[in-house]
């Protein structure tokens, strides 16, 4: 089962990433999905503010994995958009990040698939141009590898 909320601001967008920090328990991963410029970032920032932590987030686009150790829990976010194997991610050690104390948010994971744990929650925002610029859709559900998924509380 899937849960659909629709953003209307930055602020809302940021604000639902928060909520979802706030709950978050070691272990989790999430999967973002979305174009370029739907809010990925400023989700992540909402998620991190949930998650305590107060330093400054950016997409790590070009370093592939920013760890943040300054909430109650840390934030290992990817952006694995510019990856070209699987490979370098067991050379990051992506695993001790998946399988470890923190919170894993995983930027275009679609494109690292076969690594991704039995379980992980994927988060897909869209935009819809007929409601309007800032109109974002963001549907989250819980996936469980056997292509089966679980319902959001």
């Amino acid at each position: 089962m899937e849960k659909v909320i629709e953003s209307r601001s930055a602020a809302e967008t940021f604000a639902y990433g928060k909520a979802i920090g706030e709950k978050a328990s070691s272990g989790e991963v999430y999967t973002l999905i979305g174009d370029l410029g739907v809010g990925k970032t400023v989700f992540t920032q909402g998620m991190a503010a949930g998650l305590g932590i107060t330093e400054p987030v950016n997409s790590p686009t070009f370093t592939i994995l920013q760890s943040y150790e300054g909430g109650r829990l840390p934030l290992y976010h990817f952006d694995v958009y510019r990856i070209g194997d699987v490979e370098e991610m067991e050379e990051i050690g992506y695993d001790d990040c998946f399988y470890g104390e923190g919170v894993c948010l995983i930027e275009w994971a679609d494109l690292i698939s076969e690594i991704l744990p039995e379980k992980y929650t994927r988060i897909t925002i869209e935009k819809d141009l007929t409601q309007g610029f800032d109109y974002r859709r963001i549907t989250i559900e819980v996936v469980l590898r056997s292509n089966t998924t679980g319902e959001i509380e």
